[in-house]
């Protein structure tokens, strides 16, 4: 079995049941890592930027190495064995179903009209703070957070399979996890994080833009607009202040007819986002279902454009 059908088959595998909650997760034990060796670091090295390198560079050269290690082994005992490990490691970095489970709550919480038990669990997908939130901008973190995390759930995890196998993926992971972790810009992380959230920004470079252009033709296979989605991704995409997370907002912006951006508030910080979209439409609960719809299309459009450009080159 080559490379390509294990990534067919653990996003197929995905899609059906996604991570099961009692399946000790890798990126739970990268975060455990990391603040481990973060705990060590400082203590040992008391600039801190240097202690968030050296923290970011052990935990991506214990992941490699136990990485390789494990898949060395598992060929050793057998072909089958190498297969499914491959398979384990590619599911556990891609994320689509668990996207859609958790924007999903929010839109039945918002059906059931009960605000609080829909600002809880958008509180569970998004940084901003959710206590008082209206449906609208409830809808609006939800729709943003399905757009932003289709890279870093899906399509980063699959770029970086397609090119460097199981070990890619897992990386990328390890890389996103260390971001999550120590890419705040409050007082601890202000200088700790700096060289994760910059290595983040530089893995996602390439994939945020690749998967923004497939948006426009997940669009167009789910009768959305294809013209406006591509018309804001070339006007709005750089508007955002990361480098990265304007390109699938704009996108999906475009596709939904909505508009992103406007004020949130992160641990009591106010920041005022810039505009993305045109305000064609209302922002609604039939948007999160929308939105879940476009990522999941989008996304299966990036895996056979990028299996396609694999077996031209390979």
């Amino acid at each position: 079995m080559g490379l390509e059908q294990q990534i067919v088959i653990a996003v197929g595998l995905d899609l059906l049941v996604g991570d099961p909650r009692w399946f000790p997760h890798p990126v739970k034990f990268i975060g455990q890592m990391a603040l481990w060796l973060e705990s060590r670091s400082r203590a040992l090295i008391k600039w801190e930027t240097l202690a968030g390198v050296i923290t970011t560079i052990g935990v991506l050269l214990t992941i490699c190495l136990v990485s390789i290690a494990l898949l060395r082994v598992a060929a050793h005992l057998s072909g089958p064995v190498f297969e499914a490990l491959s398979i384990l490691m590619l599911f556990t970095a891609v994320a689509a179903k668990d996207l859609t489970r958790h924007s999903t709550a929010v839109f039945k919480a918002l059906e059931l009209g009960d605000l609080e038990l829909a600002r809880k669990k958008t509180g569970m997908m998004v940084g901003r703070r959710t206590e008082g939130l209206e449906e609208s901008e409830l809808i609006r973190a939800t729709v943003e957070s399905v757009a932003e995390n289709m890279i870093d759930g899906v399509v980063a995890p699959l770029f970086y399979g397609l090119l460097f196998g199981p070990v890619g993926a897992i990386m990328y992971k390890a890389i996103n996890t260390l971001d999550s972790t120590f890419g705040y810009k409050n007082e601890r992380y202000l200088n700790f994080g700096k060289f994760p959230a910059r290595l983040d920004d530089i893995a996602n470079y390439v994939p945020a833009r690749l998967g923004a252009l497939m948006v426009p033709l997940g669009a167009a296979l789910i009768g959305l607009s294809a013209q406006n989605s591509w018309r804001i991704l070339h006007r709005d995409a750089r508007r955002h202040d990361s480098p990265n997370a304007g390109w699938p907002e704009a996108a999906f912006a475009g596709a939904l007819g909505v508009r992103f951006g406007g004020l949130n508030v992160y641990r009591n910080v106010v920041s005022v986002k810039p505009y993305i979209g045109d305000a064609s439409q209302v922002l609604e609960a039939c948007h999160i279902k929308k939105a879940n719809r476009l990522m999941i299309c989008s996304s299966v459009a990036f895996l056979i454009v990028g299996l396609a450009v694999r077996s031209l080159v390979y």
